[in-house]
């Protein structure tokens, strides 16, 4: 079978840890070049360093997604050291899930969020932009969320911040057409990226959990204390609960690995036997 993932170059934001790092590990063991983008420097460079290490190719770029000028930079560092730009993974994002009545705790937050989802997305399918309309064709993946699918309570500005990714995307796409390919990445909630320590309530998460609400907190206690069932955190189990970021970088590699003229649109990716009612 066809490889489509080795010797593409792949740029990623929020690739110094968890879901994006993952997606750099896993793409340059299949021979991509992936060049991370990161505020954190260090973090990124870290993973670069082991990926180097093992043989692939990658480098480190600071870059502030909220600041067009830095997403240019980063997708120039791809076009210099690799010769250009195949595949923009706009991965970075916070989630600082807050009711209304939490403003005076979340408001900075909220606006950090509006920032990077919407204006880091953003940059960064501009950035992307020019160089692959140039070279004929590209490949944007915007990771968003089921959270963007409905409004609920104590998510209306992350909500609000992935719903804007979706149209962003799909407006893109249709501009785009027969150039740029265009996924939309929809996760349910992954605990193990550390997007959940920017929640700002975690009572908020009531809203896209509902009626489960307490099975959520009896099984993130028994995880905690080691009681949790071993086989509902087993893949293989059709009552997996609690979904692994690994699932979430494999479906970005499968829209990748796709000949240039078939474009999968739209991936939510979620445990089936997780507690996520959106």
């Amino acid at each position: 079978m066809t490889d489509h993932v080795a010797g593409k170059s792949i740029v990623i934001t929020g690739a110094g840890g968890g879901f994006g790092s993952l997606v750099a590990r896993k793409a340059a063991a299949r021979g991509a070049k992936v060049t991370l983008g990161d505020i954190n420097l260090d973090a990124a460079e870290a993973v670069a360093a082991e990926i180097r290490a093992a043989g692939g190719k990658a480098q480190a770029v600071q870059v502030d997604v909220t600041r067009l000028d830095q997403v240019k930079a980063l997708v120039g560092a791809a076009l210099d050291a690799f010769g250009g730009i195949d595949v923009m993974i706009n991965n970075a994002g916070i989630m600082p899930l807050a009711f209304f009545s939490d403003h005076g705790a979340a408001y900075d937050a909220w606006e950090r969020c509006i920032d990077i989802n919407i204006k880091g997305v953003l940059n960064g399918m501009i950035a992307a932009h020019d160089p692959m309309m140039a070279a004929g064709r590209g490949q944007v993946v915007n990771v968003s969320s089921i959270y963007g699918n409905f409004p609920v309570v104590g998510a209306a500005v992350y909500g609000a911040s992935k719903s804007a990714v979706n149209l962003l995307s799909e407006s893109f796409r249709v501009e785009t057409r027969g150039k740029i390919k265009v996924t939309i990445v929809k996760p349910t909630g992954v605990p193990a990226t550390g997007l959940s320590g920017t929640v700002i309530n975690p009572a908020a998460s009531v809203g896209i959990l509902g009626q489960n609400v307490a099975l959520f907190g009896e099984m993130v206690a028994g995880m905690q204390d080691g009681t949790f069932p071993a086989e509902r955190l087993d893949p293989a189990n059709i009552d997996y609960a609690s979904l692994a970021p690994e699932h979430i970088a494999d479906a970005v590699l499968y829209a990748i690995d796709q000949p240039w003229g078939v474009s999968i649109g739209d991936i939510t990716v979620r445990g089936a036997g997780d507690h996520f009612i959106l």
